[in-house]
C-alpha cells in the first residue's frame, strides 16, 4: 500500500513497471527497492528459513542482515539494496538457493584503477562534512555510498532538527539538510562521488576493493587515507516471536514510510523509548498509521522530553518500566504482549496487557559499523572513524564530528590545518544527553497582546527559537552559558509566529486575551494534513499530554517554507497556557485486547536470526560443555549465517549470563571478515573491456 498524502513529504514520481512475485503479476515503480515495492503489494514474508520451515521477513532494510533475501530472476539477493526492473520473476526463497546451471566460459578484464589522497567510507552527515573539510583544504576525494542519494539516514528524517542553526541547521528538517549537504559536496571539483558503491575491502596495500552494484563493476582505489563514516547498525532484541515478519527495526520503518512512501503498517508498538523510537511513533502518525504505544523497561523517557510530550499530546501511551513478553502470530505479526517489570526488571505477570498489531517496531539503540576502522589499523595506514561509526549521536553532532575528523586527516597527511578548540566544545554539547528539567510558571503579561509560552522544560542542546525572533525577545537563560540552557521569553511579541514554526520540539505557543471576556487566543503548530474549518471542535492538551477540554478553531494558515499549519483556538483564558497541542489519534487505538495472551515461552525466542539459534539451544549448550567463549558457539552455529554475526554477537554474552557465566568470564568472540556479496560477474568485469 502506497503512502498518497503525507503532510511534510511530496510524493514519489516514477515509471510503473511490473513484475511476479511468487507468479502473481504486481506492478512497482522502476528502481525503488524490491523490498519496498513487495511491501506496497502487501508482502511481508520473503523466505522461509530450513529450520521449521519459519518465515521470515525484513529486519534492517539497510543491507546489513539478510533477512529480506528473496531469489529474483533465479539468483538470491537482498532485496532491499536491489532495485526494482521491469519484467523482474521474483520468488519466495525457499531454504537454500540452488546454484544455477551455468557452464558458459566468459572473458574477464581487469579492475579499473582510481587513486585519491583521502577515502571516504559512506556519505551521511559526517562523511560529508569530513569530505568537504578535506576538499576545501586541497586534497583531493573519494566519497563512497551504497545508496542512491547522499545523506545517511538524514534521507529519512522529516522532523526538524534539534542543535545550532548556525552549526548544524537546527529547525530543518533532516530530508532537506540532506540536499544541502549534497549540493555543498557536489559543488566540491575535488570530491569524486560514487553512489550505489559499497566498499568490499580495505587491504594492507593501500587499495580499497569496491563494487559498484549500479553498473555490476569491482574496482580498486589507491589512497594516502580512510576516514570511516559508516554509520551504525540497528540492535535487535531477545523475546519470543522476534523473528516473525512484522519485527524490524525503526530504521527499516523509517526507509519504508519517509523515503519509500510505502505504508507498511496500520498498527505498530514501539520497543524503546529513546530518540529514534519517539521519533518513529510520530512519523507514523503522520503517514496515518496508528501507534498503540511505547515501551521501554526502563523507569525513565532517555530521548529528549519533547519529544516524548509531542506525542503523549497526540494521544500516544508511553509505558515506562514495561517489558516486552512476547509477539504472537500465525506466520507473522498479530498480537504483542508488555508487562511492568519490578526493581529487578523481572516481569509482573498479573500485570500484562496484550494489543493487537501488525508490526513491532524494535528502537533499542545501534552498534558502530566501524571494521573498516580496525582494518585500517591492522594496514597500517592512516585512519579515522566519525560520526556513528565513532560515536552513536545525533546527525547535528555527525556534522560537527565530520568537519572535526576531515582537519585531523589533513593534519595525519602533513597540512598545517588548523582546528578551533571550540569545535570541540561544541561538538561535546550538541552530543550531550537531556539535562536537567525545570520548572516553569506561566502568567498573562499587564498589556494585551501576543506572548509566547515556552513548553521547553529540559535542558537539550537547541537554539532555534533564540535565533529567529526578529526582536530578539527569546534568550538563553544562561544556567550553563551553551546552547544546553532553557529559551526564556523576555521583550516584545508582534505575534509572528516564527518561534512557533521553526520549534523542532512542537514545545512553543501564542496566546493573547479575547475580547471576549474569560477567553483567550492560542496559536499552535500542527505538522498533519487536516480539515479543519472556522467553528471545528478540537480535543486539546497539556504539555504531558493530560485532557484539557475542547476549544474552537478561529483560523489556520499554511507556512510552505516549514511544511507547518498554525492553528488559531480559543479556549477558555484559565487554561490558555497550558495547552500545548490537539489529539491525533482516537484513543480506542491504544486499549489493549480484552484477553491476555500469556503465550510466555522465553527459551523459544531466536537469538541468532539467519541459523535460527535459540536461547534454550544456546544455555543448554552453555551448562552442558561449560563454555565461557563466544566462539564455542560457532559449534551450534551461532554467528555463523549470512549477516556475519552483527545482530546476535551483541546478544550473545547476554544468554550466558543467564545461563550461569559471570560477566567478566566471557572471552569475545573473534570476529568475521566484513564481506560484501559481489556477483563473480562484477568481480570478473564482464560488462566488457577494461572500462
Amino acid at each position: 500500500m502506497r503512502i498518497t498524502q503525507h503532510p511534510v513529504l511530496d510524493q514519489k514520481q516514477g515509471k510503473e513497471v511490473s513484475f511476479t512475485f511468487d507468479g502473481r503479476p504486481m506492478v512497482g515503480r522502476e528502481g525503488e527497492m524490491v523490498s519496498s515495492a513487495l511491501f506496497a503489494n502487501g508482502i511481508r514474508t520473503f523466505s522461509r528459513h530450513k529450520v521449521g520451515d519459519a518465515p521470515q521477513g525484513i529486519f534492517c532494510a539497510n543491507g546489513q542482515c539478510a533477512q529480506c533475501t528473496v531469489l529474483i530472476d533465479g539468483l538470491p539477493l537482498k532485496s532491499c539494496i536491489t532495485p526494482l526492473q521491469e519484467g523482474m520473476e521474483i520468488r519466495t526463497l525457499i531454504h537454500y538457493p540452488e546454484l544455477p546451471e551455468d557452464d558458459q566460459l566468459r572473458p574477464s578484464h581487469p579492475p579499473l584503477e582510481l587513486s585519491c589522497q583521502v577515502l571516504v567510507v559512506g556519505a551521511g552527515p559526517s562523511g560529508i562534512t569530513a569530505a568537504i573539510e578535506l576538499a576545501d583544504a586541497g586534497y583531493s576525494v573519494i566519497l563512497v555510498d551504497d545508496k542512491d542519494h547522499l545523506g545517511g539516514k538524514l534521507v529519512l528524517q522529516t522532523h526538524k532538527f534539534f542543535g545550532s542553526m548556525a552549526d548544524c541547521y537546527a529547525g530543518t528538517r533532516g530530508t532537506e539538510i540532506a540536499k544541502i549537504l549534497e549540493a555543498e559536496a557536489r559543488q566540491r571539483e575535488n570530491i569524486t562521488i560514487m553512489t550505489d558503491a559499497v566498499v568490499a575491502g580495505l587491504y594492507s596495500d593501500g587499495r580499497a576493493g569496491i563494487y559498484q552494484a549500479n553498473q555490476e563493476r569491482y574496482l580498486l582505489v589507491s589512497f594516502d587515507g580512510v576516514i570511516v563514516a559508516a554509520g551504525a547498525r540497528e540492535r535487535s532484541l531477545v523475546f519470543p516471536g522476534n523473528d516473525l515478519p512484522g519485527v524490524f527495526g525503526a530504521g527499516a520503518f523509517q526507509t519504508l514510510v519517509n523515503r519509500d512512501l510505502v505504508k507498511s503498517s496500520e498498527r505498530v508498538l514501539i520497543v524503546g523509548c529513546g530518540n529514534v523510537g519517539l521519533i518513529g511513533a510520530y512519523h507514523a502518525l503522520q503517514a496515518g498509521i496508528n501507534v498503540v504505544g511505547l515501551i521501554d523497561i526502563a523507569p525513565q523517557v532517555s530521548g529528549y522530553k519533547v519529544h516524548a510530550d509531542k506525542i503523549k499530546r497526540m494521544g500516544v501511551p508511553i509505558y515506562l518500566s514495561h517489558t516486552l513478553l512476547g509477539v504472537q502470530g500465525d506466520g507473522r505479526v498479530e498480537k504483542a504482549t508488555i508487562a511492568q517489570v519490578d526493581e529487578d526488571w523481572n516481569p509482573i505477570v498479573e500485570t500484562a496487557k496484550t494489543f493487537a498489531v501488525d508490526t513491532v517496531l524494535i528502537a533499542v539503540g545501534l552498534s558502530s559499523a566501524d571494521e573498516f576502522y580496525n582494518a585500517g589499523l591492522e594496514g597500517g595506514f592512516p585512519v579515522l572513524k566519525t560520526g556513528d561509526a565513532n560515536e552513536i549521536a545525533e546527525a547535528s553532532s555527525a556534522m560537527m564530528g565530520g568537519r572535526i575528523t576531515g582537519r585531523e586527516m589533513a593534519r595525519l597527511l602533513g597540512s598545517d590545518v588548523d582546528i578551533p578548540q571550540e569545535w570541540f566544545e561544541k561538538a561535546e554539547i550538541l552530543k550531550s544527553h537531556p539535562g536537567e528539567t525545570v520548572n516553569r510558571t506561566h502568567t498573562w503579561p499587564k498589556e494585551d497582546g501576543w506572548q509566547p509560552v515556552l513548553h521547553c522544560y529540559q535542558e537539550i542542546p537547541c537554539n532555534p527559537c533564540t535565533t529567529v525572533c526578529p526582536h530578539d525577545s527569546i534568550q538563553l537563560s544562561g544556567n550553563t552559558g551553551t546552547i544546553m540552557d532553557i529559551p526564556e521569553f523576555g521583550g516584545k511579541c508582534i505575534g509572528c509566529g516564527l518561534c512557533v514554526l521553526i520549534c523542532p520540539g512542537l514545545a512553543i505557543t501564542l496566546v493573547r486575551r479575547s475580547k471576549q471576556e474569560g477567553r483567550a487566543e492560542v496559536v499552535l503548530p500542527y505538522e498533519f494534513d487536516h480539515s479543519f474549518q472556522t467553528g471545528s471542535t478540537v480535543n486539546l492538551r497539556a504539555p504531558e499530554g493530560e485532557d484539557l477540554g475542547n476549544g474552537t478553531v478561529l483560523a489556520t494558515r499554511y507556512n510552505k517554507k516549514h511544511r507547518t499549519h498554525l492553528l488559531t483556538l480559543e479556549v477558555d483564558a484559565d487554561i490558555a497556557h497550558q495547552v500545548a497541542g490537539i489529539v491525533v489519534q482516537d484513543a480506542a487505538v491504544t486499549a489493549p485486547l480484552e484477553e491476555t495472551d500469556f503465550t510466555y515461552l522465553p527459551d523459544n525466542a531466536i537469538v541468532c536470526r539467519c541459523e535460527r539459534v535459540s536461547v534454550g539451544q544456546i544455555k543448554e549448550f552453555v551448562q552442558e560443555n561449560e563454555v565461557t567463549d563466544l566462539n564455542q558457539l560457532k559449534l551450534i552455529r551461532a554467528a555463523m549465517g549470512a549477516c556475519g554475526g552483527k545482530t546476535c554477537l551483541d546478544l550473545l554474552p547476554r544468554v550466558l549470563m543467564q545461563a550461569g557465566v559471570a560477566k567478566e568470564n566471557i572471552r569475545p568472540a573473534t570476529y568475521r571478515p566484513l564481506t560484501v556479496e559481489i556477483p563473480m560477474k562484477a568481480l570478473a568485469n564482464q560488462g566488457g573491456g577494461e572500462q
